[in-house]
């Protein structure tokens, strides 16, 4: 594991929050190394014999390790060499292509450390696939409703890790009408490359059921919804020409430019030649 502190960004700060959490600290799970977790790993390190710097070393990782020994780690659900070697020779892409755009638009790892796939709830996505299917959101606002129901969209509710699916079954609970539960999991993003529920027919799945069953079997799964989702918006050819750029605005957004991301692309495809 790579030496994080304040201030990171990264896959491993979202391991680290999810092991933090599992020991029952007040923290976001998210991939941000925030004060909350710096507080969190500073007490974690007082009360574990080790140096109180807030760096999360060799030291820190094996002691937070070992005392969340029962966490999730079944390598048959991960991503192999060969699940991306099938997804290029289906997409007739260069295998360098693939390995860059794995590393650079996957969230790092698709399954929590209880072994369920990794979700984000969008309570402003939810309002809208209610009214799709004809319910009216605005009759289920209360009080105990507003983290997973709002009409705009907001970051304010996000709480990460495992807490996510308690947002989920909550929306999922929040009436008895099948159309609310195929609503609540359309509004979830999902696994390693966070493919929003809502895409889940249109790009062929027969259900949103079957998708989510899909989700749940392991990241090889995550990658062909990955590849359908690219297909239908066509995105394939911008990968074969590797028109970073372009990729990266259609994937991406406007924000691509802030972020490089298509400059992120084109140094990993550099690295796997």
């Amino acid at each position: 594991m790579r030496t994080i502190k304040a201030g990171a960004k990264s896959a491993e700060v979202y391991y680290l929050n999810e092991l933090l959490a599992k020991l029952k600290y007040s923290v976001i799970v998210s991939d941000y190394f925030g004060t909350a977790t710096d507080k969190a790993v500073k007490d974690f390190q007082s009360n574990n014999n080790l140096v109180v710097d807030g760096v999360v070393g060799l030291k820190t990782w094996s002691a937070l390790l070992e005392k969340s020994k029962n966490s999730f780690s079944s390598n048959s659900k991960l991503l192999s060499e060969q699940n991306l070697i099938d997804f290029s020779n289906q997409f007739n892409l260069e295998l360098a292509v693939v390995k860059a755009v794995n590393e650079v638009e996957s969230n790092g790892k698709g399954f929590l450390i209880d072994g369920r796939p990794k979700i984000l709830f969008e309570g402003h996505i939810f309002w809208r696939e209610l009214e799709k299917r004809g319910i009216n959101p605005r009759s289920y606002l209360n009080s105990n409703n507003q983290d997973i129901l709002f009409e705009n969209y907001t970051k304010k509710y996000y709480v990460g890790g495992t807490a996510e699916y308690t947002r989920l079954e909550k929306a999922r609970n929040l009436g008895q009408d099948k159309k609310i539960k195929d609503a609540a999991n359309s509004s979830a993003s999902w696994g390693l490359f966070q493919i929003m529920g809502f895409n889940a027919l249109s790009i062929g799945y027969k259900s949103v059921d079957e998708f989510v069953e899909k989700m749940n079997q392991n990241e090889g799964e995550h990658l062909k919804a990955f590849g359908l989702f690219l297909e239908k918006n066509n995105l394939i050819s911008l990968l074969r020409n590797k028109n970073w750029a372009s990729f990266a605005l259609k994937y991406n957004g406007p924000a691509y430019k802030t972020n490089k991301y298509d400059e992120k692309l084109m140094r990993a495809y550099q690295k796997y030649l």
